[in-house]
């Protein structure tokens, strides 16, 4: 009987041994949510490669990949958020190692989940933001399809970078 438990327990961690402990718990891939202020706002995520891969708008919830699909190969976004008349928000998602594949190969993965299963998986990736909100700020110009219109704005709301481009029109 004891025979049977030491064996049955052996194989259990043998099975366990050839597997990663990320890749049993984890996922290939992450949700990543979107919101807006202003909402319906449009979003570009290119990807490491510079191929744009999604194209939606605000609020959006969107499944990105965490590998690339190579040996240690974390995935590396760039996301645009704009709207005609804001400002364009731009910020990088990111992969790291996450806590189930540091920790969980220490106590249940080992070597083979350590240095193969995992790595190639992508589950011993976590993307981080997971959850952005953008705020585009105060409108800056209003453009209806190209065509330039006068847009009366207080100086302290125009951002400091499109301040250059101001022309002076007379005193009122």
């Amino acid at each position: 009987m004891i025979l049977r438990k030491v064996f049955a327990m052996a194989a259990a961690a043998g099975a366990l041994s050839l597997t990663g402990c990320a890749s049993i718990i984890g996922d290939d891939s992450q949700t990543v949510s979107f919101i807006s202020t202003p909402s319906q706002a449009q979003i570009a995520i290119n990807d490491e490669k510079g191929r744009q891969i999604v194209s939606d708008e605000t609020p959006a919830t969107v499944t990105l990949e965490k590998s690339d699909g190579s040996y240690w190969g974390g995935k590396t976004y760039n996301v645009s958020i704009s709207k005609t008349g804001y400002e364009t928000q731009s910020l990088a998602i990111t992969s790291s190692p996450n806590g189930w594949y540091i920790a969980g190969n220490l106590v249940f993965g080992g070597l083979i989940g350590w240095f193969i299963v995992d790595p190639f998986s992508g589950a011993m990736y976590s993307l981080s933001p997971d959850e952005i909100s953008a705020d585009l700020g105060a409108q800056v110009s209003d453009l209806d399809n190209g065509a330039k219109q006068l847009h009366i704005s207080l100086l302290k709301d125009i951002p400091q970078a499109d301040r250059g481009n101001l022309r002076y029109l007379g005193q009122i």
